[in-house]
């Protein structure tokens, strides 16, 4: 093989290291929005919970009769 062949191939390599690297980081980034999202969306249902769980407690609270009924 000769040197001008050996450079070629080279560079055809790199060239497709580089597509595969940018595709790669074009998935990652796609991946890390939809991580942050969720993330939001875990929270703000967390937070609704725990409402919904005070909601509950207080109404429980005032309606339950007493233990020894």
């Amino acid at each position: 093989m000769d040197l001008e062949t050996r450079i070629n191939d080279l560079e055809t390599r790199l060239a497709f290291q580089d597509d595969t690297i940018q595709a790669l980081n074009d998935v990652l980034v796609a991946q890390q929005r939809v991580v942050e999202r969720l993330q939001m969306q875990l929270e703000a249902l967390a937070k609704r919970q725990q409402e919904l769980v005070d909601e509950l407690g207080s109404v429980d609270d005032d309606e339950a009769p007493p233990p020894h009924y």
